[in-house]
């Protein structure tokens, strides 16, 4: 179980060191989870990630809610700026979770013609 964590956090750690020395726009929590994947697909090609790795992930999971805690207090900190930006906050919020609609339905009717 340990060494599952030290996994998830050398990916994580190997993400930031790459989006830091690249200046990539992408989060380094991000490109780790990719780093992740792509070792879990050379390393255990059948699917199946190890049970040490489902362990701590279905851990972590099961904690979840503990993690947006830290998301809540920033938004209550930042209520003010929040409050000033509402127009631009709202745009992005309707245009990204339309856009995100728009392409979850297009990518499964792919996947809907390509399998039947």
């Amino acid at each position: 179980m340990t060494g599952a964590i030290t996994a998830l956090l050398l990916c994580q750690l190997a993400g930031e060191l790459l989006a830091r020395a690249l200046h990539l726009p992408v989060p380094g929590p991000v490109i780790g989870m990719v780093l992740l994947f792509v070792i879990l697909l050379l390393r255990h090609g059948d699917g199946e990630p190890p049970a040490a790795l489902s362990q701590v992930a279905d851990a972590l999971l099961g904690h979840l809610g503990l993690l947006f805690v830290p998301a809540g207090v920033g938004v209550v900190v930042l209520l003010h700026t929040m409050a000033l930006n509402w127009l631009p906050l709202a745009l992005a919020v309707v245009v990204g979770t339309l856009g995100a609609i728009a392409v979850t339905g297009r990518l499964a009717q792919a996947l809907l013609r390509r399998r039947g």
